[in-house]
């Protein structure tokens, strides 16, 4: 999926180190969502998912 994050606002979680081995969210305004790896610094690739896509990796996730 092609996902447009021009003024995007990433989030990335609180309990994040400093190492950046992490990933950052943003919550799109057509309601998708993007993911990118932080250590990118921006540059690297961002997955798009829909949203019925993103509940459904979280419901899995907190199973």
């Amino acid at each position: 999926m092609k996902v447009e994050t021009t003024g995007a606002e990433w989030r990335k979680s609180r309990h994040s180190g400093p190492d950046g081995n992490c990933v950052e969210v943003a919550f799109l305004l057509d309601g998708n969502v993007a993911v990118r790896d932080t250590k990118d610094h921006g540059r690297g690739p961002v997955l798009g998912f829909t949203s019925g896509e993103w509940d459904a990796f979280v419901a899995g996730v907190t199973r």
